[in-house]
């Protein structure tokens, strides 16, 4: 069924969006999920706040659908739109039984069945991935079966994020075991906690620090689940000194509807998990008078974003610094996908070793907001640099910190160099929201970026 909702809200992109609001699983004994709980909650966000569009969003909901075409024709609809595109998907996922690929399992769903009832993953990815770059996102809320598990455990995020950018969260099946009625039922937890920062906030945060604090909230990333953190669709994350097991083989690079563009065998990127991190946590980033150094082992920097003055002191002995050089090596030498690939692997086996407020997942957040500096990306370095800041505070640090002072810096800094409009007003409120708390030790920091913010919002010129 499909309810078509629109509406206006905060202005962060241009043109009106559209969101496509899936919540499925199969009947009776073999669903895992109560996948529908988490629309509600969806539904109550206004529709511009969802996409972060000027001009409003139409939202459509399609709850516990049977026919994975039907399923198709919706996703077709969303990737002609012209505007932004949002979809939303919460519940579980299957193994089709000859192939062994990865499908959304829908009402009619059986494990004998999955391959002609649930929807393939690969048509996701083959629908979606052809709409310009940055104008879509996935939102995932799910649970993967006994048969899907093991092999996304050791594919890890590209075993679904190829091709896409995905936001969200995959866990285990839950024990069979329990008091009914919810014997073996998870909940959309991270759909809750999603839903439940946009209603609070006045403009969509930036995605990336938004899918950090609905994590959090959720109380994820201590546990066996993957959090998928929205990594590009070339990212793929491929683990230092590490070769993929049979298993993973068949999940990365699927593409195409079985007819349409690509094959449903096609061969593409596999990761496996990186090998397990030194004992403590890695001290690449030392603060230094006025400001805070910049990673121990950054090669010399491009002159397209210069950064503060370097550190006056030698760094500490880096435990990490074969696997930080190899990283930076390979950012300064151009190859920023294999770069940020190699992080993203190493914050994973961070998030799941030591927790998302760990001092590791902060240093691998770090790492890779200075990657996208480097590859060029100032709004996500910013994004990034914003997340480190509000992890540090949340685990309590004090606003005068200098690590905090040198997050709050650097996201600035990188704020500057946004030319495009639209996303760098979009950074401007958390930006002026964490430069109240954090004011640094230059004077009218907050005031320079309550002026820009004014003239983004101000209509563009023409000549």
């Amino acid at each position: 069924m499909g309810n078509d909702r629109s509406g206006t809200g905060a202005e962060t992109v241009s043109g009106s969006g559209y969101a496509l609001l899936l919540a499925a699983g199969p009947a009776g004994k073999q669903r895992l999920m109560d996948a529908a709980a988490a629309l509600p909650q969806l539904a109550a966000v206004p529709p511009a706040a969802l996409l972060g569009t000027p001009g409003g969003a139409s939202v459509v909901q399609l709850v516990d659908p049977a026919d994975p075409q039907t399923v198709l024709t919706h996703l077709r609809t969303a990737a002609a739109h012209p505007g932004p595109v949002l979809v939303h998907l919460a519940g579980q996922l299957t193994l089709d039984a000859k192939q062994r690929l990865p499908h959304l399992a829908l009402a009619r769903t059986t494990p004998r069945t999955a391959r002609y009832t649930a929807l393939p993953w690969h048509w996701l990815a083959a629908e979606l991935g052809r709409r310009p770059p940055g104008s879509t996102v996935v939102v995932a809320d799910l649970v993967a079966d006994e048969t899907a598990w093991p092999p996304l455990r050791a594919a890890g995020p590209s075993g679904l994020a190829a091709g896409l950018t995905l936001y969200g969260t995959v866990a285990p099946a839950p024990p069979k075991r329990g008091a009914p009625p919810k014997r073996g039922m998870a909940t959309p937890d991270y759909s809750r906690a999603f839903a439940g920062l946009l209603r609070g906030a006045a403009e969509r945060p930036p995605l990336a620090l938004l899918h950090q604090r609905a994590a959090l909230e959720a109380g994820l990333g201590s546990g066996p689940e993957l959090l998928l953190d929205g990594a590009g669709p070339d990212e793929a994350y491929p683990a230092p000194d590490a070769a993929p097991g049979p298993e993973a083989a068949g999940w990365a690079g699927q593409t195409g509807p079985a007819g349409a563009a690509g094959s449903a065998g096609a061969a593409g990127p596999v990761a496996v998990m990186p090998p397990r991190m030194p004992p403590g946590p890695p001290e690449s980033f030392l603060p230094a008078d006025p400001r805070p150094a910049p990673p121990s082992l950054r090669p010399p920097q491009p002159t397209h974003a210069p950064l503060p003055p370097p550190p006056r002191r030698a760094p500490v002995a880096d435990p990490l610094a074969a696997t930080h050089a190899a990283i930076f090596e390979a950012a300064n030498s151009g190859r920023h996908s294999e770069a940020a690939s190699m992080a993203a692997a190493w914050e994973q086996e961070a998030l799941r070793t030591a927790g998302p407020r760990s001092d590791e997942a902060i240093h691998w957040l770090e790492v890779r907001a200075d990657l996208s500096r480097i590859a060029g990306d100032p709004a996500r370095a910013c994004e990034l640099w914003l997340a480190v800041a509000d992890a540090r505070l949340g685990n309590g640090e004090p606003v005068g910190h200098p690590e905090v002072e040198g997050a709050v810096d650097r996201a600035h800094h990188q704020w500057q160099f946004v030319q495009d409009r639209a996303r760098a007003g979009a950074l401007a409120p958390p930006l002026m929201e964490l430069r109240s708390r954090v004011p640094g030790r230059r004077p009218g920091a907050l005031e320079a970026v309550r002026r820009r913010a004014e003239l983004l919002r101000a209509p563009a010129r023409t000549r």
